[in-house]
């Protein structure tokens, strides 16, 4: 760099004691903050010391330290509280005169829910998305079956499956042991606004077309 004039280089020269002078603050200042953060963590260290009193080692007993993967969480608690919570909450008892429509064939529909929306479930207006077949579990196998089935087909966004009950042929007395059970169950579950009888093709008096919210 050329100095043209002795002001210039007056001027040079004050600025760089100037900045001289702002780095020798700056590092005394950090040299107080670090020398005060020392202190504080030598008192913490003593008051925990104090409070804590003598401490020993534990001797090293060369064991090598192996981390093997832990297995995910299982929710077994909240698993029995639902079963427990669907035990007491689905009945084989329950009074379906107030909840089924025998017209044409069986079908069911909340409150709210007009005749309409059974016509369609008959004639296969919405695509099925699902089917449980319960054939061959007996009946609290079937009822868990079911509610699990529904509850995660609602979690999915899942609208319209179809339960197959079965028509008895395999049952003694050849009477269905499980679609009036299926029946009850379907119409307990809060999840379902709707379900009729299947068509002849779906599954007819062996199944039945379930709506859900």
């Amino acid at each position: 760099m050329k100095v043209r004039s002795l002001g210039e280089l007056g001027a040079l020269r004050e600025a760089l004691a100037r900045a001289a002078r702002e780095a020798a603050e700056r590092a005394a200042r950090e040299a107080i903050a670090t020398q005060a953060r020392a202190r504080r963590e030598l008192a913490d260290h003593d008051l925990f010391a104090r409070a804590v009193g003598r401490v020993h080692p534990l001797p090293d007993r060369q064991l090598a330290e192996i981390n093997t993967p832990r297995p995910p969480p299982h929710p077994r608690q909240r698993e029995l509280d639902e079963q427990a919570a669907l035990a007491e909450s689905l009945s084989d008892e329950v009074t379906l005169e107030s909840l089924l429509l025998t017209d044409d064939g069986l079908s069911f529909r909340r409150p709210g829910i007009g005749p309409d929306v059974v016509g369609k479930l008959r004639r296969g207006h919405w695509a099925l998305q699902g089917q449980l077949d319960l054939h061959g579990y007996n009946r609290d196998d079937a009822r868990q079956l079911l509610a699990d089935y529904v509850r995660e087909c609602h979690r999915r966004g899942m609208r319209c499956l179809r339960v197959v009950h079965g028509k008895g042929h395999g049952s003694p007395g050849r009477q269905p042991v499980l679609k009036g059970k299926v029946q009850r169950w379907l119409a307990q579950r809060d999840e379902v606004i709707a379900f009729a009888q299947a068509s002849g093709p779906q599954g007819g008096a062996g199944a039945l077309v379930v709506l859900l919210r």
